[in-house]
């Protein structure tokens, strides 16, 4: 099992199209990145925590490898704006990639270069080591399949599975 920590703008978006790949076997949302210990939603929606939302996936590398799972997370928001998504704007939802070691960080570089082959603007994700990683409160997980008829579902989580489901069908859960 391996685990990666990824920030691609709010975390519903991204627990949302993780929860349906095979071999992922974890999506847990939560926070890292800043100074203050246990933010809350609120604090981190502040911008004033300098918390990204990130979500911790954990995955069976003999399903599916890291580089499948990077490529998921680049196909699945746009990694080329920085502190945005869509109308999500501010530093909590930056494009970030959080690594525990140089062998992650190693493979972390090769999926941005990988990205940056595939993006017409140049790719801004952050790539940092991990600090501390914060659980997100119990409503934010799982929050898509919680509430897929609320209007950001619909308008903003849809379409990104939609594209992921396109790009990768044979990675789908059944």
């Amino acid at each position: 099992m391996q685990n990666f920590v990824l920030g691609g703008g709010c975390f519903w978006c991204v627990d949302a199209v993780y929860r349906n790949i095979k071999g992922v076997t974890a999506s847990i949302s939560g926070y890292t990145g800043g100074a203050d210990p246990n933010p809350t939603y609120q604090q981190v929606c502040s911008g004033t925590t300098g918390h990204v939302e990130v979500v911790k996936v954990e995955f069976d590398d003999s399903i599916i490898d890291a580089d499948t799972v990077l490529d998921i997370f680049f196909t699945s928001h746009d990694p080329t704006s920085w502190d945005r998504q869509g109308a999500d704007v501010g530093s909590q939802y930056r494009s970030a990639l959080y690594y525990t070691d140089e062998e992650q960080k190693a493979i972390f570089e090769r999926a941005i270069e990988r990205a940056n082959q595939v993006w017409d603007n140049r790719v801004v994700t952050v790539l940092e080591p991990l600090g501390t990683f914060y659980e997100a409160e119990e409503y934010h997980q799982n929050y898509y399949a919680r509430n897929p008829y609320q209007g950001y579902c619909m308008a903003v989580i849809n379409p990104k599975l939609s594209k992921v489901r396109q790009r990768y069908a044979t990675f789908l859960l059944s």
